[in-house]
This record gives structure tokens, sequence and C-alpha cells, in this order.
């Protein structure tokens, strides 16, 4: 490309069109009431994976409160459960990477997230999402894991 601005735009766009997932909240329910700042509290989040429509995920994750929770400065805790169901056609595409990172979230300022790793078990035709916490400076064992089955989807009633 003989324009360097094309070249950028064209880099911007790949990496939006790679971007891990976004999740919508549903809802929080506290957990423990904290005089000043936030509560502490579990939060559950629902994602759709970002290249097989038909694949629903919810994710809880607990959220520290208090002044740092507050200003965005708590480390929270790697403590998190994961749910994933069919929740439509599922068309797998013709190449189809063993495993690949579909939800990422930042659980501390620095350094820590949990990430939703979606593995594919071709001898049994099941899709594996596997939730870890991860550390870049050490790695934390915390993991959740859920199946999804690829079956044929009929009309709903």
């Amino acid at each position: 490309m003989k324009n360097p601005s094309s070249a950028k735009f064209l880099a911007f766009c790949l990496l939006i069109a790679c971007w891990p997932a976004n999740a919508e909240t549903i809802g929080c329910v506290t957990t423990a009431w904290k005089l000043i700042g936030a509560s502490h509290k579990v939060c559950v989040e629902a994602f759709h994976d970002p290249k097989l429509p038909g694949v629903t995920c919810h994710v809880s994750q607990a959220r520290k409160g208090g002044v740092s929770g507050s200003l965005g400065l708590a480390e929270d805790p790697s403590q998190f459960s994961l749910s994933c169901r069919q929740t439509g056609q599922i068309t797998l595409p013709a190449k189809f990477p063993k495993d690949e990172t579909v939800f990422t979230e930042d659980t501390s300022i620095l350094f820590k997230e949990t990430r939703i790793i979606r593995m594919w078990d071709q001898a049994n035709n099941t899709l594996i999402y596997l939730a870890i916490s991860r550390k870049l400076i050490e790695g934390a064992p915390a993991n959740s894991i859920s199946t999804v089955p690829v079956m044929p989807w009929g009309n709903r009633p």
C-alpha cells in the first residue's frame, strides 16, 4: 500500500475483527457491605462467542469493593464460574482453530485478567470453554470449564 494511513486503517480493522467478545452485565449481588466505598459483590455477565453464533456463555466473578475497589485499584480475587450453552444453530467454519481466546477482562489495574479460551474436541464434537485467571508475573491456578456439544438446532416453539 502506498498510503501509510490506509495501512494503519487496515491494521486497525483487523485488530477490531480479532478482538475478544464484550460482555453484557446481567446483574450483581452484594456479598459483603462496606461502610466506605462500594460493597464486595459477585457479578454475572453474558457474552456470545464472537466467531460462533449460537453459543452464549455466562461468567460470574467476584468484585472487590471498599475504597480501592471504588477507585478501580483493587485486585479482584480469582473467583469465578462459567456456564456455556447452545442458544442457536452452530456452524463450524472450515478452518477452525483447535483453541482460541474468546473473552478477556482485566481484574486488576496491572497484570491480572480473566481469560476464556474456546477449545475444539473434534473426536466428541464438543466445544470446551475454559476460564482461567492469568497474571503476567505469576500464573494463577483458578479455573472453570463448560462444554457445549454441537447438536442440530431445530425450530423453537
